[in-house]
């Protein structure tokens, strides 16, 4: 038989046990924050909605943390410190001091994960070209060159070598997106690692109307890393929308981003490689 104070100590031990497990439960393997706009192009704002409805499932079920913010004067390093990873979901920050905070945090052992338009620069557009360690080094892909339209299904090549893609078959069809071509040949970086490429049976991709803007041929990455840094870039997050046939003001959704098991499975291996990633020292 136990005696009393044996009995207090085995109840103590249990109760700090739950209390433990209760604590390791609630706190996140990791914080993602999640930065947008959500105020240009219906499909982009239609993407944005869903990526705020869709992650903070993802967060619960997998165990980390997520936030997002409209204010991208939280672009700052005291901000940035409480997170490990960042996400780009529509835009990119245009003021010097976002931009330097950024740069920072990714070449302090950050990661990060950016979506669609989050690459997007073009000369004397409302998005210039105008962050050369971003778009030259970063991402690797320069300016943008130009798009299939509508947005379309595509069947995607799957390089199974890395974590974000390694449970993935060797190719899938992707949700309707529309696809960018880049002004600089990505497969050609030595420190880019492609993860996705439109696959050949794809093509033609695109329904027009305008002849350019259907893809015939050509090898055109839509995920990728850059080996100096924790990033994934993803090229999917721009949903279909009915611009033809409105109801009152609002633009209807044809399709969603997020609806795709496979798809659905590189972003979240993705981020789960970035947020357990090891910092740099």
């Amino acid at each position: 038989m136990l005696s009393l104070s044996k009995k207090l100590i085995l109840t103590l031990v249990v109760l700090i046990a739950i209390v433990n497990i209760g604590y390791a439960q609630k706190t996140p393997k990791f914080k993602v924050i999640a930065f947008y706009t959500g105020k240009n192009d219906q499909a982009h704002v239609s993407y944005v909605h869903e990526a705020n409805h869709w992650f903070p499932k993802m967060a619960d079920k997998y165990g980390f943390s997520y936030d997002s913010t409209a204010n991208w004067s939280n672009l700052n390093a005291a901000y940035l410190a409480k997170y490990q990873v960042v996400l780009f979901l529509d835009t990119r920050p245009e003021q010097a001091e976002q931009r330097a905070a950024f740069e920072t945090y990714m070449k302090n052992g950050g990661a990060w994960m950016g979506f669609h338009f989050a690459a997007f620069a073009l000369a004397n557009s409302s998005y210039p070209q105008n962050w050369d360690w971003y778009h030259n080094e970063f991402l690797g892909s320069g300016q943008y060159g130009s798009n299939t339209w509508r947005p379309t299904s595509a069947v995607l090549r799957v390089n199974q070598k890395h974590p974000a893609t390694k449970n993935l078959p060797s190719t899938f069809k992707s949700q309707p997106n529309e696809w960018y071509r880049w002004e600089k040949t990505l497969r050609q970086n030595k420190n880019i690692d492609i993860l996705l490429a439109i696959d050949s049976t794809s093509f033609p991709l695109g329904t027009g109307p305008k002849a350019h803007e259907i893809w015939h041929s050509g090898y055109y990455p839509v995920v990728w890393s850059n080996k100096n840094y924790k990033m994934i870039y993803v090229n999917m997050g721009h949903n279909d929308m009915d611009y033809e046939h409105k109801y009152g003001k609002t633009t209807i959704s044809l399709s969603q981003t997020f609806d795709n098991e496979l798809q659905n499975k590189m972003i979240i291996d993705g981020l789960l490689w970035l947020g357990s990633s090891k910092k740099k020292k």
